[in-house]
């Protein structure tokens, strides 16, 4: 027996199952480069595999095993157990998601988070994947890509180390059922080897096709078998898509049996014919001989790589996002026939050198050590097989969730995490669960309050407590508790709204500071409101008249203004608006006082600064100036009548002609307050009929009618002025320059000012 050949370690061996064929491949890597030192191609005997699924698998089992005796012949009698092989994308699944994770408190991101985070990127893709394809077939993840981290809410290429608040990752998981996977398992296993790694096809594919610096260009590689033409897409420096079309090299092949009337093998021969030669001869099923030229030939297929190209592209254009890539690599056998590039190009709309195969242009760091093998597109997936075992080593281990065998695709860091999502344990069931959250709206506003954190899942393997994240291995034993949910958000208004806030009026000349109100739902609400899911508030920059009344503890009714103009309960009075009142009872003495036709001035100081404990008021007759002419005597008054509004005391001295039209010497009686004005208010009825006077507001002269007397606020009903903006600190009112009131009397000929102060 000849020695064995000494090659570096680890030699590999990967199988291309295909369609049509089984390449074996054995090599190994060396300073960047990779050495094939055997191969071997097997061509189907049958139809045993049909669109990269098989269907007989101990027929494909023989085929692998023919193919291994000859490797280990080249090999000088080296045995091979283990393989690596690929899946075809026939049945491939893709599905895209984006999971995040909200921290606490501001934490630094490590690797097991990171981790985490993509295993719930690949659960929401399943789960999205499940939802659109409608099955109950049982999906394995077979490998994932991360599109883009998410750094509190910004894009991100990296995020171990940095502290963040909530961190996020858009996925990209590919996913095979699980009789597509145990056939592969089953044939191989028949054959007598294991299976050290399986990766996909376009997987496998794009490693040699695409380098890494390729990818932050919008390429599109097309992998065309025999059975199924598998579609990778990268962009930005990463994969983000994988796709399958379930036509092919056969299709051409068919149409050629159907053109030529031959079987499928003498219709490869002829589909495979070098453009060189100027024909190539073949016998049809009835056995008669032809002559066909490889231009007849190009002629016969033209319509079905036209119908194949034409679906390829637009199967690009769907998983680019509705436009074209800007270039396509073309490998696999099918695609070698001429005018499938052209053709694609034209379907894309791109120029045609941006569509091209690839082989001996990608293989540079390929080495081939084995006689007549040429660099080529057809190595182009065998070699990425190959390759694949030196980045991720997986296979299927089994273990014990609960007590339930669980079986899971190894990737070399599998943990406790995937076990629990392979028993059917939701994100939920896992990781701690919030409360529901308490949304609301602050001034227009939404806002939320956090559910409180619930407790997470308890998790034993092999009877040690271990987190989430620990690695596990075949025959562990995992028991999990699953997590429980926290409690529900609660706030009462004052957590959420800021009650120290004042608001600041002018009462009667004072400086009233009120606290700022809240209105929950349109109703007002105190500081202590529980608050409910949904609730809108608005802190009030206003209160209304009859809310400032019930603050200051002011009965109701009133005569109010604010800013000067007369109000309703319902008015809203903003900062440092300006409101007085008096009572309504006074308001009417005072106007009657004020349109009292005759009266006589008090000149005893004596009796006046004795607080008014008497008034003598001498005979009616005896006064001769009336209001118009008399509004200095009218406000002192208006004077006097306040103060006897506050002392209810007798009044004496009264001439008994105030009462009565008796002429002759006056006799005095004692009366009370009340009798006299009772008397005057009749006077003024009777004596005073309506007036009109000319008076000048801030230099516009206005006339004033309909009343017997006025007072500074009617200026209002006839002078256009907004009192509604505040516009300074304070109003100026003057009547002759002279600082008025609200209810100053206005005589005939008065200038008035009115403006707002700074």
């Amino acid at each position: 027996m000849a020695a064995v050949t000494k090659f570096p370690e680890p030699l590999v061996f990967g199988l291309d199952i295909g369609t049509r064929s089984i390449v074996g491949t054995v090599g190994y890597r060396e300073n960047n480069q990779f050495h094939i030192v055997a191969q071997c191609v097997k061509y189907h005997d049958t139809r045993a595999m049909l669109d990269g699924q098989i269907h007989d698998i101990n027929k494909v089992g023989e085929e692998i095993v023919f193919v291994k005796q000859n490797l280990e012949q080249q090999l000088q009698g080296r045995k091979l157990k283990e393989v690596c092989i690929a899946a075809a994308g026939r049945v491939l699944k893709t599905a895209t998601a984006k999971a995040d994770y909200e921290f606490s408190e501001n934490t630094v991101v490590t690797q097991e988070y990171i981790h985490s985070l993509e295993m719930l990127g690949v659960e929401k893709a399943h789960e999205t994947m499940l939802k659109d394809n409608d099955t109950d077939v049982k999906f394995f993840c077979v490998g994932y890509t991360v599109i883009k981290y998410f750094l509190n809410d910004y894009e991100i290429t990296n995020l171990e180390g940095h502290k963040a608040h909530n961190i996020g990752a858009e996925v990209l998981a590919t996913f095979l059922p699980e009789e597509v996977v145990d056939g592969l398992y089953a044939a191989v296993s028949s054959a007598g080897l294991e299976i050290a790694n399986m990766t996909l096809e376009p997987i496998a594919a794009i490693q040699v096709a695409i380098p890494e610096n390729y990818r932050l260009l919008n390429i599109a590689l097309v992998d065309v078998g025999a059975g199924t033409s598998d579609i990778c897409i990268t962009k930005d420096g990463t994969i983000i898509g994988y796709g399958m079309l379930p036509k092919a090299g056969d299709e051409i092949t068919e149409s050629i049996i159907r053109s030529c009337l031959v079987d499928f093998d003498t219709a490869e021969k002829i589909k495979t014919v070098k453009p060189k030669r100027k024909s190539i001869a073949y016998k049809d099923i009835m056995g008669i001989s032809h002559s066909i030229t490889p231009q007849d030939v190009y002629e016969q297929v033209k319509d079905t790589i036209d119908d194949i190209t034409g679906k390829i592209a637009e199967r690009i254009i769907d998983m680019n996002n509705g436009k074209a890539v800007s270039a396509v690599f073309v490998v696999g056998g099918g695609g070698k026939i001429p005018g499938f590039t052209n053709k694609l190009a034209e379907h894309l709309g791109i120029p045609e050198e941006r569509v091209a195969l690839r082989g001996e242009e990608v293989l540079g760091f390929v080495n081939i050590h084995v006689e007549g093998i040429k660099k080529d597109p057809l190595l182009v997936t065998p070699i990425g097989i190959c390759l694949n075992f030196y980045d991720q080593k997986n296979r299927f281990i089994y273990l014990q969730v609960n007590n339930e065998r669980i079986k899971l695709y190894d990737t070399d860091k599998l943990t406790v995490f995937d076990a629990a999502l392979a028993y059917g344990l939701s994100n939920d069931s896992i990781f701690p669960k919030r409360g529901a959250d308490l949304n609301y709206v602050l001034n227009g506003k939404k806002k939320f309050v956090r559910g409180k954190s619930g407790e997470a899942a308890v998790i034993q393997l092999n009877d040690k407590e271990v987190g989430m994240n620990h690695l596990v291995q075949a025959g562990d034993q995992i028991k999990i508790v699953e997590s429980t949910s926290g409690e529900d958000a609660k706030a009462i208004l004052n957590e959420v709204a800021d009650f120290n806030e004042t608001l600041s009026f002018v009462v009667n000349d004072m400086n009233v500071n009120c606290p700022k109100l809240a209105s929950v739902n349109g109703k007002i609400e105190s500081e202590f409101y529980q608050l409910n899911d949904g609730d809108k508030i608005e802190i009030l920059n206003y209160y209304t008249l009859s809310q400032l009344m019930q603050f200051m503890d002011i009965e109701t009714p009133h005569e109010v203004f604010v800013n000067g103009a007369r109000a309703n309960a319902d008015t809203h009075v903003y900062e440092n608006f300006n409101v007085a009142w008096i009572d309504k009872e006074e308001v009417y003495k005072n106007e009657r006082f004020v349109q009292e036709d005759i009266v006589e001035d008090v000149e005893d100081e004596d009796q006046k600064s004795s607080s008014l404990q008497s008034v003598s008021v001498k005979k009616q007759s005896q006064v001769t100036n009336s209001l118009e002419n008399n509004n200095d005597l009218a406000g002192r008054l208006q004077s006097q009548i306040k103060q006897l509004n506050e002392t209810p005391t007798q009044i004496s001295a009264v001439p008994t002609s105030v009462f009565t039209e008796s002429e002759g010497k006056d006799e005095y009686i004692e009366v009370t307050k009340n009798d006299l004005v009772n008397k005057w208010i009749a006077n003024t009825e009777k004596n005073n009929p309506n007036v009109d006077i000319h008076v000048t507001v801030n230099g516009k002269g206005i006339l004033l009618t309909g009343k017997p007397g006025y007072v500074f606020v009617d200026v209002f009903d006839k002078y256009e002025f907004d009192l509604k903006n505040v516009k300074g600190t304070r109003l100026v009112q003057t009547i002759d320059g002279v600082e008025a009131q609200h209810f100053s009397p206005l005589h005939n000929g008065a200038v008035v000012e009115l403006y707002w102060k700074e």
